[in-house]
């Protein structure tokens, strides 16, 4: 079952990109947008997809030996999956010279400068999320793969709260989100007590860490960064 989602999402993603590689021979800003999500195609969900699947056996092993606190490891492994997944992105959106446009003329993420990006857009938003999955994770039986999942469709909201829904990217920020916590997830495969989800609390997993995101967003918005702009290029 976990195999055939996979495919069905990869699948997706990998049709979406072909549909707009096909409409940038006649749209080039299309064409330049095609070329950017074949690089997060490529570098992230296939070459850090297949990472995570050599290293997840590695990572239990460090979760059942190691007496640091799992919460912790979760928080710091999520954010630095964020932060090189953000990097990926961010050297996409840099590559417009190379693909045909101009910076900012084609974009996949809000800045082409990654600081700005993971302190003001992304990465720094994420940060509460971690913190309240890695507590979910410590006190429920969440296997990786549903927190893979989870999170996906939790990102998703972000995109669509952030820039409107397109369901036809579902796949494409599941693939995306969920590798950022897949990997530490597997921390807590050996964690004994953990009380067994129920079908109805999976909801909860996706809804909590968006709720937990909200302060972090006004702090932006109205103490850290108030007037910084959402997006720093025009519209597309």
């Amino acid at each position: 079952m976990k195999r055939s989602i996979i495919i069905v999402l990869l699948v997706w993603q990998f049709l979406l990109t072909t549909f707009l590689t096909l409409g940038g021979i006649d749209n080039a800003k299309l064409g330049v947008m095609a070329k950017m999500l074949w690089g997060v195609n490529l570098l992230w969900i296939v070459l850090f997809g297949l990472i995570s699947l050599r290293s997840r056996d590695y990572v239990s092993k460090v979760g059942e030996s190691t007496q640091k606190p799992l919460p912790l490891l979760f928080f710091l492994g999520a954010t630095l999956m964020a932060l090189l997944g953000e990097a990926v992105t961010t050297a996409m959106t840099n590559c417009a010279p190379i693909f045909g446009a101009e910076i900012g003329e084609v974009y996949i993420t809000a800045s082409a400068n990654y600081l700005d990006v993971v302190m003001f857009h992304s990465a720094v938003v994420f940060l509460p999320q971690y913190a309240i999955l890695g507590w979910l994770l410590s006190r429920y039986a969440i296997s990786p793969f549903a927190v893979f999942i989870c999170y996906g469709i939790t990102g998703f909201i972000g995109e669509v709260m952030f820039s409107g829904p397109n369901p036809l990217m579902l796949a494409q920020w599941i693939l995306i989100y969920g590798l950022f916590v897949y990997l530490p997830a597997h921390l807590f495969v050996a964690s004994k007590d953990r009380k067994q989800m129920r079908w109805w609390m999976y909801p909860f997993l996706v809804v909590l860490p968006v709720i937990a995101s909200i302060p972090m967003v006004a702090l932006l918005l109205l103490v850290f960064a108030p007037g910084h702009p959402s997006i720093h290029f025009p519209p597309m």
